[in-house]
């Protein structure tokens, strides 16, 4: 049942996002949707509970923080596309620079947990997911989304935050861009100028792509986009019509994936010189 709800939102979030729609449309839509997935969660949960711990685990950690996390980034967007100055470059600048600020604020007064999910750590899981462990609600948004004790843990929520937050700063790069082009470069800041793709854009997108279907990326919870702007800032790079790159490579002749076979069969033969030795 989990499985279907879960599918369902997927599709219809992937949908919404590629639509035509403008910002502030999807993002009704988008909290609308969320809400919907969350009140079936919820009565999921209500019904059939869980298993064992480990489930539980689980659900809060992997599951609920994904239609969790587009429930709080959409509810950004609108926030930010109703309250941006109508007119005036630099006062949309400005604002959107607070916001950039509010998010910096946000990491570093959550270093820690941040931390702790991005090294793929466990061991205080049945602390932070499970509706047993600590009871403290580390979350303190300005609205309350669905903090309810039966369908909560203490950091579902803030790990629902995070995600959400590095969706929105995309979206706020994005904005910056349109407003003025090359002023996003100040995210950039944050990442030295060490490393730099020297392959195709095409190459990086197959990696791209097969880390997405993989799933392997915050237990596959995280959007396309998401792993692009990832790779945008690790490689200090602009990845354009990565959707075009996609289909431009599925129509290839075999093998398709050039490239992922290509460093494939690079490591095997240094692993077989290796043996050699």
């Amino acid at each position: 049942m989990i499985e279907k709800i879960m599918s369902a939102f997927s599709e219809n979030i992937d949908n919404l996002i590629h639509s035509g729609d403008s910002d502030l449309k999807k993002a009704e839509s988008g909290i609308q949707l969320s809400v919907k997935t969350l009140s079936k969660l919820q009565k999921h949960v209500n019904k059939e509970d869980f298993e064992d711990p480990q489930s539980e685990i689980d659900f809060f950690r992997n599951i609920k923080p994904l239609p969790m996390s587009y429930h709080i980034y959409f509810s950004q967007i609108r926030n930010c596309e109703i309250n941006l100055p109508k007119i005036g470059n630099s006062h949309k600048v400005r604002f959107l620079e607070k916001e950039i600020k509010k998010i910096n604020q946000f990491f570093s007064e959550n270093n820690s947990f941040v931390s702790y999910m991005e090294q793929g750590h466990t061991y205080l899981d049945h602390l932070f997911f499970s509706r047993h462990g600590k009871r403290d609600f580390s979350f303190n948004p300005n609205i309350h989304y669905y903090q309810y004790p039966e369908f909560s843990t203490s950091h579902d929520m803030l790990w629902s935050q995070v995600q959400a937050l590095y969706r929105y700063i995309h979206y706020i790069r994005e904005k910056l861009e349109k407003i003025e082009p090359g002023s996003s470069s100040n995210f950039r800041e944050r990442q030295p100028n060490l490393l730099v793709w020297s392959g195709t854009k095409t190459s990086l997108v197959e990696i791209i792509y097969a880390l997405y279907f993989k799933g392997d990326i915050n237990h596959g919870t995280v959007d396309l986009k998401t792993i692009v702007a990832a790779f945008e800032d690790f490689f200090n790079i602009e990845i354009d019509n990565f959707y075009k790159t996609y289909g431009e490579i599925k129509s290839r002749k075999d093998p398709r994936t050039k490239y992922l076979h290509t460093i494939a069969a690079k490591l095997e033969a240094k692993m077989r010189e290796d043996d050699q030795k």
